[in-house]
């Protein structure tokens, strides 16, 4: 009988480098509210959020992918012909097919890479960091590019009060490969389809084909609060427990960046201690879904708030509803 050959990979994997871009076009609560019925401090409360950034029209998925992804390599320090895979995380690229992962992995050097498109919502970056550690571990690609990007206000509702103020524009980008040690933690994943209706794109595709409207998103926000807030603590618990790491051993806590609230009631419930430096990106950014923890780590890099060899929990939740959390070691 023939035996097939297996792959064999690294023994470890660890994330490389990380970049990211924000677009250049500052929205204020001032602007949102010309369109809803609310005010600053409403929306401040319920969120957290004070501005958020809007993609203009030369700031396309494929754009804001690209330049975070050089970013990334460029800190890596690797060359980008090595990478082996590109995984890009979207809800907002708005066609069926081809994946943009494809037309990245040109512009970044990778053109013969294995490229594709994940739908996991905002807890596509953590989806994209678990499979790229598997595939580097497995074999399958040496270097992996891993992407989240949306342009979420293509698809916002902008007189909705309850949602026209969350959604924000952006993309992150990690390289992940050999390490000496284990720098991604073993991640914690899965879905809760029973609640699928509470974030959800509004209309069908056949319900808006044909038309200029593109179809929405939205959101039952009392139940996706209650649920991220507890239920994610619980599997920000389990990532810590499967990584072998104490929730003092940590350095950063990196939730998914969906609101301010969530964020301070799963850090009670982890009971961080005060050392641990939590992300706050969502006050100046928003909610830019699958690249909203990369976005979050550079600007507490930037801010001195991260550095490189901090232990990191990162967890990202969202529509589906999908989850997922790990441990990670920044470069």
């Amino acid at each position: 009988m023939t035996t097939i050959t297996a792959s064999s990979g690294a023994t470890h994997a660890g994330i490389l480098g990380i970049g990211s871009y924000r677009p250049r076009r500052v929205v204020p609560n001032s602007e949102i509210l010309e369109q809803i019925d609310s005010s600053d401090e409403w929306i401040q409360t319920r969120s957290g959020i004070k501005e958020r950034r809007w993609a203009e029209d030369d700031e396309t998925v494929l754009m804001m992918s690209v330049q975070a992804a050089k970013d990334a390599i460029a800190e890596s320090g690797i060359d980008p012909a090595d990478i082996g895979c590109v995984i890009v995380a979207t809800v907002t690229h708005l066609y069926q097919t081809p994946a943009i992962a494809t037309q990245i992995a040109v512009q970044v050097g990778a053109p013969t890479a294995a490229a594709f498109d994940i739908s996991a919502a905002c807890a596509g970056f953590c989806y994209g960091i678990a499979m790229a550690n598997d595939l580097v571990r497995g074999g399958s690609a040496k270097y992996v590019l891993a992407i989240g990007v949306e342009r979420l206000s293509d698809i916002t509702d902008r007189t909705d009060r309850g949602t026209a103020f969350i959604f924000a524009d952006g993309a992150g980008a990690a390289v992940v490969g050999p390490a000496d040690e284990p720098g991604i933690g073993p991640v914690v994943w899965g879905s809760d389809g029973t609640q699928h209706q509470v974030i959800s794109q509004r209309e069908s595709w056949q319900e808006v084909f044909g038309s200029y409207n593109w179809p929405h998103l939205t959101m039952d926000g009392n139940p996706v609060f209650r649920w991220a807030s507890f239920e994610m603590a619980k599997t920000a618990q389990q990532a810590l427990d499967v990584a072998g790491v104490k929730a003092e051993q940590l350095d950063l806590f990196v939730p998914h960046q969906a609101n301010m609230r969530i964020t301070d009631a799963m850090r009670k419930a982890l009971k961080l201690p005060e050392h641990v430096k939590v992300a706050r990106d969502i006050e100046r950014q928003g909610n830019t879904s699958a690249a909203s923890i990369p976005l979050a780590i550079t600007a507490m890099r930037e801010a001195g708030e991260a550095n490189s060899g901090d232990l990191a929990l990162i967890i990202g939740f969202g529509a589906g509803l999908v989850y997922a959390a790990q441990v990670i070691r920044l470069p």
